[in-house]
């Protein structure tokens, strides 16, 4: 049974703007631990592709976070959820901490897609009560 969708399209020259403004802080405050370290070395081999990354992660949060009905309210953080791939490059969201408790207490599950283009990247999310 589905619990939520969510949905969310992100201008990449946004992204690419409040970089400028904050450096790295946005991306730290944005992205997990392992997320940040995909995305210092993506930036630093192509800096672009480093952007359309961030931007991708911030539209698969934002649609996570909508399909579960939250929005970015406690639990739900940037940092707590961790959108990765599986070794056939299939995005999959993978939670933390409290947010991972409030998921899991509810016995739900996600499924995300990603994709981005020069000047946008967007997301769609699914959560499913599993069962």
């Amino acid at each position: 049974m589905i619990y939520g969708i969510g949905t969310d399209i992100c201008d990449v020259r946004r992204i690419q703007a409040s970089l400028a403004r904050h450096g790295e802080r946005f991306a730290k405050r944005v992205l997990s631990e392992a997320e940040y370290a995909t995305w210092q070395a993506r930036s630093q081999r192509w800096p672009e592709r480093g952007v359309r990354y961030l931007a991708t992660r911030f539209s698969a949060k934002e649609s996570f976070s909508k399909a579960i009905g939250l929005g970015m309210v406690m639990p739900m953080t940037w940092r707590h959820c961790e959108i990765t791939n599986l070794p056939s490059g299939q995005p999959m969201i993978v939670l933390h901490g409290a947010l991972r408790d409030w998921f899991d207490s509810r016995g739900l599950s996600a499924h995300i897609t990603v994709t981005d283009e020069t000047d946008y990247a967007a997301s769609f999310c699914v959560v499913e009560v599993k069962g």
